[in-house]
């Protein structure tokens, strides 16, 4: 009998578990004046799909899972964050799951699709975030009081005071002004009350309400929230809502796609005297019928400006109504 040693399998210290890496992919397109993400299934999930080995790098991965499963092939991506809460999807195994996510930016009419993906505007998940026809009823007669109620509930003066000025920084109460770049902490701060549909997965909800938006799987809520906080503040200073429109457009319908994206109006000549003083534009000679007046002429991006900005930064702010 050969006396060979034996390979024995090393077992973990305790309250240590496997890890598994997901690539999560926030595709984004604007069309009909509507922001959409592209869900997969009947779950309302993000793109996703484990990190193998035999994946070149991160992108490459994402770009793989997220054309299997949808039929679109990526352009424009960016890293968004790393999702590696312990608890986060409630995973009763032992077994740490870290979600790396991105956004991506798309014409939506560029994706043929699989059947079982689908475009779907963003505000369907966060209806509290459209304020384009002004202050969404919403706030007022559900939100608003839910979150009083929520913040009275504690006996601790200052745990009190401080859920009061959050729900009031988050959600305009009180005077303040509405933040559009705060649609991650909005969400959150919902979460901790127990009011979204993700929490009673946890046992722990509040008196749900179907009117706070539909949910998603797991936290891809959450991660969504993430990606619009984000889009939000990036289209102030850079170019990004190029990625997003055809070839030519016209500057309405440029304008449109930024309130589109930030669930505001804009002053219309404050928005083009921006446009044309950092002449990011330039016209093409033809016009567009499509506005149902007079003929509107058609607009393409200069790429010359557009890969010096994306060097040195540009402005797109927003301007208030």
């Amino acid at each position: 009998m050969d006396d060979q040693p034996t390979e024995t399998k090393k077992s973990r210290p305790p309250g240590t578990s496997d890890i598994k890496a997901d690539l999560i992919a926030v595709v984004v397109a604007v069309g009909d004046n509507e922001p959409y993400v592209l869900t997969i299934g009947l779950k309302d999930s993000l793109p996703s799909g484990p990190f193998e080995l035999d994946h070149r790098s991160l992108q490459s991965g994402l770009r793989k899972w997220v054309e299997e499963q949808t039929g679109h092939a990526l352009g424009y991506i960016e890293q968004l964050y790393t999702f590696a809460d312990r608890d986060r999807i409630g995973n009763e195994q032992q077994q740490r799951v870290i979600s790396i996510s991105y956004l991506a930016l798309t014409r939506k009419e560029q994706a043929a699709g699989a059947s079982n993906c689908g475009w779907q505007s963003w505000y369907e998940y966060f209806p509290w975030e459209d304020h384009r026809a002004g202050t969404p009823r919403l706030i007022g007669d559900l939100l608003r009081p839910r979150l009083i109620e929520w913040a009275e509930r504690v006996h601790e003066a200052a745990i009190r005071r401080e859920r009061q000025w959050r729900a009031a920084i988050a959600f305009g109460f009180e005077g303040r002004p509405w933040n559009e770049e705060l649609a991650l902490q909005r969400y959150e701060l919902l979460y901790e009350a127990g009011l979204v549909e993700e929490i009673a997965r946890e046992g722990d909800s509040n008196d749900i309400a179907p009117a706070l938006g539909r949910s998603m799987i797991a936290d891809h809520r959450r991660i969504l929230a993430t990606a619009i906080a984000r889009l939000r503040s990036k289209i102030k200073y850079r170019p990004v809502v190029f990625e997003l429109m055809p070839p030519t457009f016209t500057l309405l319908q440029l304008q449109r796609a930024v309130e589109a994206l930030a669930g505001r109006l804009i002053n219309k000549p404050n928005f083009r005297r921006l446009i044309e003083q950092q002449e990011l534009v330039e016209e093409t000679g033809e016009t567009s019928l499509e506005t149902g007046g007079r003929p509107a002429k058609l607009f393409r991006f200069r790429h010359a400006v557009l890969d010096a900005a994306a060097g040195a930064g540009t402005r797109l702010p927003l301007s208030r109504a």
